[in-house]
């Protein structure tokens, strides 16, 4: 089975919330979207797209023909230009992290007791001098014989609207340009094989893993944990199902040795 690899750059319009934990009163944000979350996305947009409602079977088409990097925050649309890394996370906050501070009304008129709370998000433009624009960076694999009802993927990418907040406007992307075909067996930086029955990257020794990593035998794998649960949307009721959860090396985890993961379902690696 062979993959066909794109790499991609998305120019944030509006703020990002992507869900993580709540500290105290402030909802944080993770400082990436995952493979799950751009699952969401591109499915709610291609069933939206083609006037159906059936969104458990194009979710499954998704799954089964099309998977992801995770995307990272970037100053630049062809490169990761920031790592959140614990070494480079004073420097990534700054330039990529703010948060709102809001509270609900009673009675339309004053703040309701305890109501307050601040949400972190993925601001659309860089904290520096220059007040760059912030790009989202990453991958998408398409599997040789794609489904047909899947073939407008690539036009989907221009109208997504991606995590937490969409309500208020948030999470609104475009693609800048670049959905480009990659032909240098390279992804991140990482070698690439896309001959195999999944995308296969191998992560050099004392490398980071860019994606959550299932590796039951903690092989030769240093860093944190932690459970990966997504909300689901089925026929109706708008995340009303849970996923299976999923014990997992979070990104930037390190790799002792030299090691190959395959890039499955929702971005999610697995050793190869």
């Amino acid at each position: 089975m062979t993959w066909t690899a794109y790499h991609v750059s998305l120019r944030m319009l509006s703020p990002m919330h992507i869900g993580w934990r709540k500290l105290g009163n402030l909802q944080q944000t993770r400082a990436y979207i995952t493979g799950r979350t751009l699952w969401g996305a591109l499915t709610a947009r291609i069933t939206r797209e083609q006037g159906r409602n059936d969104y458990r079977e194009i979710g499954r088409l998704v799954d089964e023909y099309l998977t992801f990097t995770y995307f990272y925050p970037s100053t630049k649309p062809n490169t990761v230009t920031h790592w959140p890394w614990p070494n480079q996370w004073d420097e990534f906050a700054w330039t990529f992290l703010s948060s709102y501070a809001s509270t609900a009304l009673e009675d339309g008129h004053s703040a309701e007791a305890g109501s307050l709370h601040e949400t972190e998000f993925i601001a659309p433009y860089a904290r520096d001098e220059e007040q760059k624009p912030v790009f989202l960076v990453g991958y998408i694999f398409e599997r040789g014989d794609c489904n047909p009802l899947l073939h407008g993927w690539r036009k989907a990418l221009d109208r997504l609207q991606i995590g937490g907040e969409r309500s208020y406007g948030w999470g609104r992307v475009r693609l800048e340009g670049t959905c480009e075909l990659v032909t240098t067996n390279k992804c991140f930086g990482y070698d690439l094989f896309c001959d195999k029955d999944h995308p296969q990257i191998t992560v050099p020794e004392d490398k980071e893993l860019l994606a959550h990593t299932v590796d039951p035998n903690n092989d030769h794998i240093t860093g944190s944990i932690e459970p990966l649960l997504g909300r689901e949307t089925q026929k109706s009721g708008f995340g009303e199902s849970f996923s299976d959860v999923e014990i997992c090396w979070v990104p930037g985890s390190k790799a002792a040795q030299s090691k190959p993961f395959q890039i499955q379902q929702k971005g999610i690696w697995r050793p190869a």
